[in-house]
């Protein structure tokens, strides 16, 4: 996608994409509440397809929009990437069916977050120790969240990745869910000019990986965070058409489900143009998964 085709993409499109539908339409103009906000303060020129937020002075077109969204979202902004998302959301790439597992929980519409800060729980801290990750690590991508039930009022604390949602991704020994909108994480490479990228399905197995494979130190490719296997499908318009990319490491289980996930990503990889996938499974192979081999390799079981 160009910078031409970009710029004649309609806002709205772009807006109802996010989520964001107008709050008031009069002749040539539409309002809308773009950011957290009582009274709509963005407007859009629909003949002109520019935009403007008042609240912070700020302006432009599809373009402008896309990287103005991508900021506020702590994503890299850049034009290159703008267009690459502008790409994602208006492609229409092959379909990754749904794969479920029996252990998944369900989100609970009870359940909310009432504080988020730095990991320092005891038990929290021993269930990391467990799973053989390090604190300094796990607080680098993790969170202590408390979990309050709004019938009971009883709450928990457990350990959170926020997702690209804004809802958490949280688990202790006794718990694994999602709290708020399901979605993917997306944690950017350390190097900008990597031409990988790698795929988990659960936090811990990034964990897991990143301190056998990189010794802690963050991935120099950009790493997608599934949190599960049923929403695979959300990784694809990041990768659809991403020119940079040029290799694919997943990282799925080794159960029945993981294996259909690698096979999906696998049948997808393959529709885009000069990208090889690498399956990472031998690796840790015949375990389950990713973070069951690194505490092999740590002597824990």
């Amino acid at each position: 996608m160009n910078i031409e085709q970009a710029k004649s993409i309609p806002l709205a499109q772009i807006l109802d994409k996010l989520g964001c539908q107008p709050t008031q339409q009069k002749n040539n103009e539409a309002w809308y509440r773009f950011r957290d906000e009582k009274t709509a303060s963005f407007k859009v020129n629909i003949p002109l397809n520019v935009w403007y937020d008042f609240g912070v002075g700020r302006g432009g077109d599809s373009i402008s929009l896309v990287q103005y969204h991508l900021e506020l979202s702590g994503e890299d902004c850049n034009v290159p990437d703008a267009l690459r998302w502008l790409k994602g959301m208006t492609d229409t790439p092959k379909i990754i069916p749904v794969i479920r597992k029996k252990e998944e929980q369900a989100n609970s519409s009870l359940l909310y977050i009432d504080n988020v800060s730095t990991i320092k729980h005891e038990l929290l801290i021993e269930y990391l120790e467990k799973r053989g990750i390090p604190i300094q690590v796990a607080r680098r991508y993790m969170k202590e969240v408390k979990i309050c039930n709004r019938e009971t009022k009883k709450y928990f604390k457990a350990l959170g990745m926020r997702n690209e949602d804004g809802g958490w991704e949280v688990r202790n020994e006794y718990f694994k869910g999602c709290i708020g909108k399901k979605n993917i994480t997306v944690i950017r490479g350390s190097d900008s000019t990597s031409n990988g990228f790698h795929v988990f399905e659960g936090s811990l197995d990034y964990l897991s990986a990143m301190i056998r494979q990189e010794n802690g130190r963050h991935f120099k490719e950009d790493v997608y965070v599934c949190h599960s296997v049923a929403i695979l499908s959300k990784v694809t318009p990041f990768i659809n058409g991403y020119e940079r990319y040029k290799v694919g490491y997943t990282w799925m289980d080794n159960d029945e489900a993981g294996k259909k996930a690698t096979a999906a990503l696998g049948d997808f990889i393959r529709t885009q143009d000069q990208l090889l996938h690498k399956p990472q499974n031998k690796l840790y192979s015949p375990y389950k998964d990713v973070n069951a081999w690194h505490m092999v390799e740590l002597g824990m079981t």
